[in-house]
């Protein structure tokens, strides 16, 4: 392999001008597919690495994408950014990552970063805390994907998140359980999700009937610390509740632990969901019954979306818009409330002395047909000879 080969060298080996060689590395589809084929081989024979710098200002722009992340340590976004960087290495494109904490300060740099380095487009996956950012990227013509716009353009496109349904779903599993008491856990008011979700909550009690109880609504910031301090707090009270919704997977794995230091099992005492499905809630002790919003589908339409804006020549369906749906997945942290569970215990019973006490009065009828056969058949015979 030679180290010091140059891009003249590899069009003379291929018997192409250098022109044909930098527009077959840039994959413009007008190459023709044979040499296209020829000077990739030349290319790997060779060991030559195009210069990604060179390609960029050529371009106006790096053959990349940026990727950025509320909280990097949160098990919600690492299955989205495995998605996200394979998809990268399919398409020959590199992945520019940043979390930003949730600190403000880090706005700013951030996107001056992704300016810098002359991403091509950039997938604003931080749920929230985006603004700041989508005008930074936008001024410069930077195309941007972001989940829950108010509203999409040339460079900005969005995926609106169906919350509600899951969520109802969720609800309506509870209710059928028995469960009246439900209480819900919330996200940090200033996250335009959380507060989503706690609204499709309430309405979704409503729609069933169940009373919306103050006490019954806690706040939290979607850490699991939060989730064993809202369950104290509920389990402290004279009446407590039956059933908890989480706005998120680490909020209810909270729950499940500050349960078990109360000594109230799961699901027989308390049921539990969680929201998110994060690859961790599988592997709770119960499996945490949960609202469904997947994360790779997720990095899978960022992706393809920046695509299709940086890439006109693709097959894309050239949409600004998307949609997305949660559903519930059912799981074991879930169960008959209670007092149900005591009702439909006597009501099973009560039910099972009414089979019994049928069986017995039909056995009785059966018994009673059997004694009076034999005076059935002399009558017959009677009948059937007649008078002499």
């Amino acid at each position: 392999m030679n180290k010091g080969v140059t891009l003249r060298e590899i069009a003379r080996l291929a018997k192409v001008s250098t022109a044909t060689v930098s527009r077959a590395i840039n994959r413009v589809p007008t190459v023709d597919p044979v040499l296209a084929r020829r000077i990739r081989k030349v290319i790997e024979k060779e060991g030559y690495f195009p210069n990604t710098n060179a390609r960029a200002l050529v371009r106006g722009h790096r053959r990349s994408l940026g990727l950025i992340v509320s909280e990097i340590t949160n098990p919600f976004f690492p299955e989205i950014v495995q998605t996200f960087a394979k998809l990268g290495v399919q398409h020959d494109y590199e992945i520019l990552l940043s979390s930003i904490d949730h600190d403000p300060r880090l706005l700013e740099t951030t996107a001056r970063q992704m300016i810098e380095r002359r991403v091509g487009g950039v997938a604003i996956l931080t749920f929230g805390d985006e603004l700041p950012l989508i005008d930074a990227l936008t001024a410069r013509n930077v195309p941007v994907f972001v989940v829950d716009a108010d509203s999409s353009g040339p460079l900005l496109k969005t995926v609106q998140i169906d919350y509600e349904h899951g969520i109802r779903q969720a609800v309506q599993h509870l209710a059928a359980l028995g469960h009246e008491r439900i209480a819900f856990i919330g996200g940090p008011r200033d996250l335009k999700t959380a507060t989503i979700r706690r609204s499709a909550v309430e309405k979704c009690l409503k729609e069933i009937g169940l009373e919306l109880l103050p006490e019954l609504f806690v706040d939290g910031d979607h850490t699991i610390e939060a989730g064993m301090k809202a369950l104290s707090a509920l389990a402290a009270m004279p009446d407590r509740p039956s059933a908890v919704l989480c706005s998120n997977d680490m909020t209810a794995i909270g729950v499940m632990r500050a349960a078990f230091d109360l000594c109230l099992n799961i699901p027989q005492d308390l049921s539990v969901v969680g929201f998110d499905d994060i690859r961790l809630a599988q592997f709770m002790a119960p499996p945490l019954t949960t609202v469904q919003m997947s994360q790779t589908e997720i990095a899978q339409l960022s992706f393809s979306a920046l695509l299709d804006s940086l890439e006109p020549t693709r097959h894309g369906n050239g949409r600004q818009m998307y949609s997305m749906k949660t559903n519930l997945i059912l799981r074991q942290s879930t169960a008959l409330a209670p007092g149900c569970l005591v009702n439909r215990a006597a009501t099973a019973r009560s039910e099972a002395d009414m089979v019994l006490k049928l069986a017995e009065k039909m056995q009785s009828r059966k018994d009673r047909t059997r004694s009076l056969e034999p005076h059935r058949r002399d009558m017959f015979s009677v009948l059937q000879v007649g008078p002499t």
